[in-house]
């Protein structure tokens, strides 16, 4: 009774704070502020204060879907689709950065270049390779009737854009390059490289000679080595997350229903006047071939071939998941001659797929609702644990994902994931801890640490004892007997090359050997896997005389690619850093 009494005393105060609510609540209606914040970002984001709208992100993703349908004859994974959702905005991203670019340069790109691209004199080509004559020459007819279907106009407008940014990269590229040129002695430099080679003889003192028990490792040791190489041990964001996974692969009545299809098939595959075109009608998952073998080499598989007659077909075969119907289209006393028409086990696209993602639905709503492992444990699940790092697309456990890695990058510790559709499975994910980035703490790192400072000494020990050999011996052979050990050698080692046979990579003694003198003698050493002494027997130095005028152009050519690109990669991440990038599309593609 005490508590009905409070409240019927404070009935007065509490219909004054409902009068008040429920003004403010009508005032806000009235100003649409409700309609504002259910919106929630109007772009899809922006670089630099120019937004990136929904629509062209849209059309981006569907050439790209287009272009991966047309290519292979399949739609998209959900994997792949994310990859191109991905790269569809990292090219809108890069349009925005090098369009602010090329307007301070002062370079532009006009609409009339945009159309003489596609339906100009010599246009572009991806429109040359869809619209050619057998002669080489454009269809126009053709190209116009297809600019102007209605179908086709967000297709255009896609084209349109990729055409623009095509042609401001080759605006920027010509740019670029005009400042980027390849002098003559780098492209000398590359032919003598490459051209460049040497007979030497070598020993090999490998680090592992050295045991553990003969080297001794401190504390102050592991500290020192951490306090200075810091930057060794940076490390990206980081998730520690939880999952449940709901398997995709074919049921029982899948199987059955393949092999019922197959049945129905078998009778219409005899008859069929154009196996070509069976398979083609049919969808066949292997390509249509004929094969002849010998009767007595035939492969068990097809050996069912056998025992039917010419110009019919075997029952169905299953091999794992994909059966068979084998048609036998000629024979002789040792051979035969047949087609194979095969079919994968699939996943009903509804009875079994639909009827998992709605499993899966159901157990993220009640786990967001009950708590992640109540759920799993209620339904008999088994809880899974996975890690992964921020710009790594790699989850322990799972495999490549850039769903999940897009799901992490804007999650908070203790989110459930609606489900997300992975090639074999649906996964619902919680995340249990994101740490975030910065340097590891030492005791985290102190194993690493001691291996990187044991095997340090180890190498250190190996190059001491090398040295005092080398002052104890005259030459290569007496160095290698002291030591117990054989003296190698290599002929025609290019000076180009990383690796030296019988010893592994080693771009470092690779280097030092060509900075010998002809029969002279190297010091000790320090490579990846041993410490060496080397003597180059005999150069053989590339001469400039036989590098022609192609060659030379062919090379200039090469390295101008080369240069171009790594400075196109490392320029593009520069002005990312300094851009101002909103990306919305955690809040805006959600669904």
């Amino acid at each position: 009774m005490g508590v009905m009494d409070k409240m019927r005393k404070s009935t007065s105060v509490i219909l004054w704070v409902l009068i008040f609510s429920f003004g403010v609540l009508w005032m806000l209606a009235d100003t649409n502020m409700f309609d504002v914040i259910q919106q929630g970002p109007r772009t899809l984001g922006s670089v630099n204060g120019e937004s990136i709208s929904l629509e062209e992100y849209n059309n981006r993703l569907q050439y790209y879907t287009q272009q991966y349908s047309e290519r292979t004859g399949n739609s998209m994974t959900p994997e792949v689709r994310a990859q191109y959702e991905q790269q569809s905005w990292n090219d809108l991203v890069n349009s925005r950065l090098l369009q602010d670019k090329m307007d301070d340069l002062g370079i532009h790109v006009t609409d009339q270049e945009v159309v003489d691209m596609i339906t100009g004199p010599n246009p572009d080509p991806l429109i040359r390779q869809n619209f050619a004559n057998e002669d080489g020459t454009i269809d126009r007819v053709a190209l116009q009737s297809w600019a102007e279907a209605p179908e086709n106009t967000q297709l255009l407008i896609s084209i349109e854009q990729q055409m623009r940014q095509k042609r401001q990269q080759q605006k920027m590229n010509n740019y670029l390059q005009s400042s980027m040129d390849v002098s003559d002695y780098e492209v000398e430099q590359y032919y003598i490289r490459n051209n460049t080679r040497a007979d030497v003889s070598f020993v090999r003192f490998p680090y592992a000679d050295v045991s553990n028990s003969e080297i001794s490792v401190s504390e102050d040791d592991l500290r020192e080595y951490y306090n200075n190489n810091q930057d060794k041990y940076e490390r990206k964001e980081s998730y520690r997350i939880t999952y449940v996974s709901f398997d995709k692969t074919p049921t029982k009545e899948d199987t059955t229903r393949t092999f019922e299809e197959m049945n129905r098939l078998q009778s219409e595959f005899v008859t069929a006047e154009n196996d070509s075109l069976f398979f083609n009608r049919y969808q066949s998952d292997m390509e249509y071939s004929v094969k002849t073998a010998n009767k007595d080499e035939i492969r068990e598989l097809y050996q069912p071939v056998l025992d039917v007659s010419v110009g019919k077909v075997t029952d169905v075969i299953q091999d794992g998941g994909r059966l068979f119907l084998l048609k036998k289209l000629d024979e002789t006393a040792n051979e035969v001659t047949f087609t194979v028409f095969g079919r994968d086990i699939t996943a009903d696209p509804i009875a079994t797929i639909d009827a998992r993602a709605e499993t899966a639905d159901d157990f993220s709503f009640y786990a967001q609702e009950d708590g992640f492992k109540g759920e799993a444990e209620r339904r008999d699940l088994e809880i899974s644990e996975a890690f992964a790092t921020k710009g790594n697309n790699f989850i322990s456990g799972i495999g490549q994902s850039q769903q999940i890695m897009r799901f992490l990058e804007s999650a908070y510790e203790g989110q459930i994931s609606d489900p997300l559709e992975l090639n074999e499975q649906f996964v619902v994910i919680k995340v249990n801890e994101i740490t975030e980035a910065g340097v590891e703490p030492f005791e985290e790192v102190e194993d690493q640490i001691r291996t990187v400072v044991t095997n340090n000494k180890r190498k250190q020990q190996i190059v001491t004892n090398v040295e005092d050999l080398i002052s104890q011996n005259s030459d290569l052979k007496s160095i290698a007997e002291a030591a117990g050990k054989e003296v190698m050698t290599v002929e025609s080692l290019a000076k180009s090359d990383a690796t030296i046979e019988g010893a592994g990579r080693e771009p470092k003694v690779v280097g030092a050997i060509f900075g010998l003198n002809e029969g002279e003698q190297s010091p000790a050493i320090e490579g990846t896997s041993a410490a060496f002494v080397v003597q180059l027997d005999e150069l053989y130095e590339a001469d400039l005389d036989n590098l022609t005028a192609d060659e030379r152009q062919r090379i200039r050519q090469q390295l101008r690619r080369q240069k171009n690109q790594a400075f196109m990669n490392t320029w593009i991440e520069q002005l990312k850093k300094e851009a101002d990038i909103e990306d919305n599309r955690a809040q805006l593609l959600r669904g």
